[in-house]
């Protein structure tokens, strides 16, 4: 089969299509025939090597983290997936390779597509609404009539966020552009700010929880906005220390991320706040979850009408570095 690889950490997008040997799923393990994969930043990190410190890979590794897919054969302890049955996933993060026409993947990091969306449109849902569905239930903790905060919140990203709030009894602020006021709304977001003629941080105040979007430049605002004992998560500002021990990594590691994230610690900590950083995991249960509201709210992600199959995926990541992106950029493996 054919598969899109790199052969160590660069800084350039140096990325091969090479035929490999189709993998064979293992007793847990589904085999995916990939209709399409998405391209993230996470792609791009992942060629950079700027996350090996969370999680290394040996090479040559192939990319791609997001999947859609007919299953073509099974593990023998696989229940209740069967070939021919359309799954999707954020694929297991020590073991990615969905730039590829086939993918073995464990059976609990899938579940199948929504009932509402194509293949193509289905294959933008699983990493971030895994991120929104994980930050929100783990990372934040959230309670029920507290409220959220999601600055930039226009996007994919908060297309998600916003009904998974929701569905845990929130009241949800979001700040984005005017185009997208009334989709937002309708998602069930109880207030929006437009950006451009409101600053969020002259307006907002008692904020329980916040999820930051926009990284070092915004997070002293949100940290002003949020009440004493609040949480905040960032998606895109860098793991600290709590991030190093809660998944259990070695000592050196968590005293290096603890220099790291000082900053933010230390800022957050003025604010009587705690500061979180997430890096989403795979888990199809929590998928399921997150599939039940796509279907409810009819939730269709935008994706990039660029048209790119393997063969050009150094394309695909160049666009999503480098372009200007109408949505969710996808490869095409099959027709």
């Amino acid at each position: 089969m054919k598969a899109a690889q790199i052969t160590k950490y660069s800084k350039d997008l140096n990325v091969t299509v090479k035929e490999i040997a189709t993998p064979k799923p293992q007793a847990n393990e589904v085999l995916i025939k990939v209709s399409y994969a998405a391209v993230n930043p996470l792609d791009l990190m992942n060629i950079h090597g700027s996350v090996k410190l969370i999680q290394d890979y040996s090479m040559p590794l192939t990319l791609g983290n997001e999947v859609v897919g007919e299953i073509t054969a099974i593990g023998s302890n696989v229940t209740p997936f069967k070939p021919g049955d359309l799954v999707y996933t954020r694929l297991p993060l020590a073991k990615i390779g969905g730039f590829a026409e086939y993918v073995a993947v464990d059976a609990n990091a899938i579940w199948y597509t929504p009932t509402n969306l194509s293949a193509k449109e289905a294959v933008a849902v699983p990493l971030t609404g895994l991120t929104a569905y994980q930050g929100l239930t783990e990372e934040l903790a959230v309670e029920a009539g507290k409220t959220i905060f999601i600055p930039g919140g226009s996007g994919s990203f908060g297309q998600l966020a916003v009904p998974v709030a929701k569905s845990l009894g929130l009241t949800v602020i979001v700040s984005g552009n005017a185009a997208a006021r009334e989709h937002i709304l309708e998602l069930g977001a109880d207030q929006y700010l437009d950006y451009r003629t409101t600053d969020y941080w002259q307006v907002l105040n008692d904020v329980d929880y916040v999820i930051d979007t926009r990284g070092a430049q915004d997070i002293e605002r949100e940290l002003s906005i949020m009440k004493p004992g609040g949480r905040l998560l960032s998606l895109v500002a860098g793991p600290n220390k709590h991030f190093a021990i809660t998944h259990q990594l070695p000592a050196w590691k968590r005293l290096l991320f603890g220099l790291v994230g000082k900053k933010w610690d230390k800022l957050a900590s003025k604010a009587q706040v705690d500061y979180r950083f997430i890096f989403v995991r795979s888990d199809g249960q929590q998928l399921k979850k997150v599939t039940e509201l796509v279907e409810k709210h009819h939730i269709t992600p935008a994706i990039d009408p660029h048209d790119f199959d393997l063969d050009h995926v150094q394309d695909a990541l160049e666009l999503v570095a480098n372009g200007k992106l109408a949505g969710k950029v996808v490869i095409r493996l099959t027709d």
